[in-house]
């Protein structure tokens, strides 16, 4: 169950509570035969009502419903309906347990005071009697036990809380220390051959351009792609290592994505309609990624010359279009990569959709839809 279905749960629960105990006061004074009559006795029946109504918001403004019910108490006792103050019970339960234990204490002394007073003002008793049956309409230990039984419910609530930061907190430190591990791992197993690599074709098309010889197209590809692995590499550790100080790429990188493109020898083309606005990073990477892995997937697998980039920002979703013009596959359809796996994962956990499949005639598409908070 969701927070906000249990929170309505819990409304609705309160104002069954309310409504029957409103009904139950009501009954109550009816049954009386006390001195209360004529305008009175109306304005006793609406307190009575009040002070089990009031009830309903006990979570929302217990000191307030505590205030209520105590004053409503008061009203109908010097209206002359001597009827228990069980609605004061409650909200004194109530008021404890959100934490107000000092004002639910003071409240509750001026309510005793008052009683008697209240008892004398109807003119159905003498002053001992007034104050037994004050004494008796809000007996003491029933006071005592609403008190410490929202004490009790309190502590429980504070011990369940500790208790779930706890776990999320060793969840946390768990997460953190596995972050670091695939760092490290990365680092180790990756940095020294990427940096071979970089270095290698870096030294090549320094040597040929001394020569005076043309530098092979797929030999700048490989030194840029060489580049571009270590800036994510790097990224992606600091990532890792939840170092901040490096922005992650998003949609103002696409065009840089696409210019690379045209360095593999393919015709790349980017077109974004729509206005440009502020989204969350989430969103941003993805779109990055997503072209991204879509032009890389073009360079690596698919016999294309022309691949075009279109993101449609529309006013509650961004919209990402790759398509190539390679030639279809021959039998049966190739089985996902671990790219488009990722692609799809990242789309779907943002709650988009992500269509990738053989055009027809030949080629390849790749369609995302990323929905997008709107701004008012």
């Amino acid at each position: 169950m969701s927070a906000g279905a249990a929170r309505l749960r819990a409304r609705f629960g309160d104002g069954v509570v309310a409504v029957g105990l409103a009904a139950t006061l009501v009954v109550t004074g009816l049954s009386q035969q006390g001195s209360a009559s004529g305008g009175r006795a109306v304005l006793g029946y609406a307190l009575l009502a009040v002070g089990g109504l009031a009830l309903a918001a006990r979570r929302r403004v217990p000191v307030a419903v505590l205030g209520a019910t105590g004053a409503c108490a008061v009203g109908y006792q010097a209206a002359g309906f001597d009827v228990p103050a069980v609605a004061y019970l409650f909200a004194v339960y109530a008021a404890v347990r959100a934490g107000h234990r000092t004002v639910a204490v003071v409240v509750s002394v001026v309510v005793l005071a008052l009683l008697p007073l209240a008892a004398l003002a109807s003119g159905s008793h003498d002053t001992g009697e007034a104050f037994a049956q004050a004494r008796g309409a809000l007996e003491i230990a029933w006071l005592v036990a609403a008190g410490a039984a929202g004490e009790a419910l309190r502590q429980a609530e504070q011990r369940a809380d500790e208790a779930e930061r706890t776990r999320e907190e060793t969840a946390r430190r768990r997460a953190d220390e596995e972050r670091l591990r695939i760092a490290r791992e990365l680092h180790d197993s990756l940095t020294h051959q990427i940096s071979v690599i970089k270095v290698q074709a870096e030294v090549a098309v320094h040597v040929a351009r001394k020569r005076g010889e043309d530098v092979p197209s797929s030999l700048l590809a490989i030194q840029e792609a060489g580049r571009e692995a270590s800036r994510e590499l790097r990224a992606t550790l600091e990532a890792l290592r939840d170092d901040d100080t490096t922005p992650p790429r998003g949609l103002d990188d696409v065009p840089e994505l696409v210019r690379r493109a045209r360095t593999f020898g393919l015709d790349a083309t980017l077109t974004v309609e729509g206005a440009h606005r502020d989204v969350s990073v989430a969103v941003d990477r993805t779109v990055y990624r997503i072209v991204q892995e879509s032009l890389t997937n073009v360079a690596r697998h698919a016999d294309a010359t022309t691949a075009s980039v279109r993101i449609d920002c529309r006013p509650d979703a961004l919209v990402i279009a790759v398509v190539d013009d390679g030639r279809a596959a021959s039998g049966p359809a190739p089985m996902p990569g671990l790219g488009l796996l990722g692609m799809r994962e990242r789309v779907t956990a943002l709650g988009g959709r992500l269509c990738a499949a053989p055009r027809d005639g030949g080629g390849f598409a790749v369609r995302a839809e990323l929905p997008v908070e709107r701004t008012s």
